[in-house]
C-alpha cells in the first residue's frame, strides 16, 4: 500500500501533516519546483531562491532520515511546469494507491487539490495543517454569531488556549492583554549601531540555486546579490537565537519605528521561516515568553512578539479561509487607479517611499510599519486598485504567501473589505511618518505644508482621501473627529487641497 505524499515549498517541516504515518519502505515524497509558482506574479529573485534552496535542503534532510524523495528540479527538461502536471507524472512513475496532501496556503492550490480528489483514479486525502494554534474549524467556531471579528478578542482566546503570558488564576500577565500603546516609540537617532539584517553565507547548494534564479528571473523586480537567508532549520534557529540575544529587549519599544536604510531594526526577520515551516511558531513564542520569565526582556517586548504570531498571524489565516474566494475581489472604497510605476522602480523624491521600496528591492523584506504606513498608506490615499497592490506585495516580499498577504494588504492597508479586519482605514498624513522616523528631515518635500508645490504628497492626499470617501466613512464612529475637522475647513482650503491632490494623482498614475 504505497502512498505518494506531496510537499509544497511552504511545508518544509518534518512535523507536517502530509508526513504523518509515513512508511519509509513504501511511500514516496514528491517535491517539485514548477514554473507556474515562480511566475504567476513576478516574485522577487531572493524569494524564489530562498524557497527553492530551502526545498532542496529539506529534501536532503528527508533522504538522510531514510525517506524516499522524488524531487523534480525547475531545470529538468521533463518538468511540466505545474503542480498538476508533476503530480500526474509522479503517479505514472510510482503507481501509488493514494495521494496524501497537507492543506495549502492558497485558495487556488486548494481548488487544484479538490480537482484531484474528483478526477484522479486514486484516493486523495487533504489533511489539516496542524502548524497553527487555531484550526480552521476553531476560527469558524469563534467567528460564528459575532457581529465583528476583531483580532483583539480572538487573540485573547489564543492566549487562554496556549497559556502564553497567563497567570495561574487565568489572568493575563501584567494585568493587561495588550501592551501595544507602549510599543510606539520613535528611534530618531540610535545611540549605538543597530543590528544588521541577519545573514547566512550561502553553501554550494544555495549558490547553484542562485545561478539558476539569476539566469531565469534576472528581470524580476529585486536584487539577488547579497543573498543571506537561512535555508535550513538549523540556520533559521541561529537567526532566531540572534534576535533573542541582540534585539528582543528593544523590540517592544521600537517595533513601530522607521530609520532610513535600516530594514530590520530590532525585528526578528523570521516571518519567512515561520511561513515555510523552518521554525515552529508556538515554540518560538514559548522561548520568547521564557525570556520574560527569566528577566531577559520586558513584558511589552514579549507580549508584542507573541501577539504578532498567535494574534495577527493566526487571525489573518482565519479571515482568509473564512471569506475566500470572494474576499480577493472586495473593493469597498471603489479604488480604481493604477499602481504608480515607481513601486517597481523606486524612482520617487518622497524619501520614505524611496527608502521602503529600495530596501524591498534589496532585501525582499521591510518591516510591518514600512509596509502598512508607508507603501500601503500611500496606495490607500491614491486609491490604487486593491488587486494591483496585493499582487505587488505578494511578488516582492519573501514571507508573502496568499493566506497572510491578502488579508493584511486588502483588509488592513486598503480597507477594501469594508472593515472586516480594521474598524477604520489606516490612513495617515505625513505627520505620522515624521513622528515615527527621520525620513522627513532629508526629504525634498515639506512635511509641514499641505498645498504648496513642495508640500509632502501624503498631506493633500490624506485630506483628499477623506473627501473622496466621505459617503462611506463619515458615519464610522472612529472617523467622526477627523470629519469634524474637515467640515471646519473653508471651501477655498478644501478646493486647494483637491487641486493639489488631483495634480499629484495625475503625475503618479499616468
Amino acid at each position: 500500500m504505497a502512498a505518494l505524499r506531496l510537499l509544497l515549498g511552504d511545508q518544509l517541516s518534518p512535523a507536517i501533516a502530509a508526513l504523518d504515518g509515513l512508511d519509509r519502505d513504501a511511500d514516496i515524497v514528491l517535491m517539485a519546483e514548477v514554473a507556474d509558482e515562480t511566475t504567476y506574479v513576478p516574485h522577487h529573485p531572493k524569494k524564489i531562491a530562498f524557497i527553492l534552496s530551502a526545498m532542496r535542503h529539506f529534501a536532503d534532510e528527508l533522504r538522510r532520515d531514510g525517506v524516499r524523495v522524488d524531487y523534480v528540479r525547475l531545470d529538468d527538461p521533463a518538468n511540466s511546469g505545474s503542480f498538476d502536471g508533476e503530480v500526474r507524472r509522479a503517479i505514472d512513475r510510482h503507481a501509488p494507491d493514494r495521494l496524501i496532501l497537507c492543506h495549502p496556503g492558497e485558495y487556488r492550490v486548494l481548488e487544484m487539490m479538490q480537482d484531484w480528489q474528483e478526477n484522479l483514479d486514486i484516493s486523495v486525502e487533504i489533511r489539516p495543517d496542524s502548524r497553527f494554534v487555531a484550526s480552521l474549524d476553531d476560527f469558524a467556531g469563534w467567528a460564528k454569531g459575532r457581529r465583528q471579528w476583531r483580532m483583539e478578542y480572538f487573540y485573547r482566546e489564543m492566549r487562554k488556549k496556549t497559556g502564553l503570558l497567563m497567570n495561574a488564576d487565568g489572568k493575563p500577565e501584567g494585568g493587561r492583554w495588550n501592551f501595544d500603546a507602549e510599543n510606539r516609540k520613535p528611534l530618531k537617532a540610535a545611540a549605538e549601531p543597530l543590528p544588521a539584517m541577519p545573514h547566512v553565507e550561502p553553501d554550494a547548494m544555495t549558490r547553484a540555486v542562485l545561478d539558476l534564479v539569476s539566469s531565469r528571473f534576472g528581470r524580476h523586480f529585486g536584487d539577488l546579490d547579497g543573498f543571506g537567508y537561512a535555508v535550513t532549520r538549523d540556520a533559521a534557529e541561529q537567526v532566531f537565537e540572534r534576535f533573542i540575544d541582540r534585539s528582543l529587549a528593544h523590540f517592544g519599544d521600537y517595533q513601530d519605528a522607521m530609520v532610513a536604510g535600516e530594514a530590520a531594526l530590532f525585528h526578528s526577520v523570521i516571518s519567512m521561516y515561520l511561513n515555510t515551516g523552518l521554525l515552529d511558531p508556538l515554540d518560538a513564542c514559548r522561548r520568547v515568553e521564557r525570556c520574560y520569565l527569566d528577566g531577559r526582556a520586558a513584558l511589552n517586548a514579549v507580549e508584542g512578539f507573541i501577539r504578532q504570531i498567535i494574534g495577527w498571524r493566526e487571525y489573518v489565516r482565519g479571515i482568509y479561509w473564512m471569506l475566500m474566494p470572494d474576499y480577493a475581489d472586495r473593493n469597498f472604497l471603489g479604488a480604481n487607479r493604477p499602481l504608480p510605476a515607481f513601486y517597481w522602480t523606486g524612482a520617487t523624491d518622497m524619501a520614505c517611499m524611496a527608502d521602503a521600496i529600495a530596501m524591498t528591492r534589496r532585501e525582499a523584506y521591510a518591516h510591518h510599519i514600512q509596509r502598512l504606513m508607508v507603501t500601503g498608506n500611500f496606495a490607500l490615499l491614491v486609491g490604487v486598485r486593491p488587486k494591483e497592490i496585493c499582487d505587488w506585495y505578494l511578488a516582492v516580499y519573501a514571507d508573502a504567501f496568499d493566506w497572510v498577504e491578502l488579508p493584511n494588504t486588502l483588509g488592513m492597508a486598503m480597507h477594501a473589505d469594508g472593515g472586516v479586519m480594521g474598524s477604520k482605514p489606516y490612513a495617515a498624513s505625513g505627520k505620522y511618518i515624521n513622528r515615527m522616523s527621520g525620513y522627513c528631515r532629508d526629504c525634498r518635500y515639506d512635511v509641514t505644508d499641505v498645498t504648496g508645490e513642495k508640500a509632502c504628497p501624503f498631506n493633500a492626499l490624506y485630506w483628499n482621501f477623506l473627501m473622496e470617501n466621505r459617503e462611506k466613512l463619515r458615519d464610522n464612529a472612529r472617523m467622526k473627529l477627523i470629519y469634524a475637522s474637515l467640515n471646519r475647513m473653508d471651501a477655498e482650503r478644501r478646493q486647494a487641497i483637491r487641486a493639489r491632490a488631483e495634480k499629484l494623482i495625475g503625475e503618479f498614475t499616468s
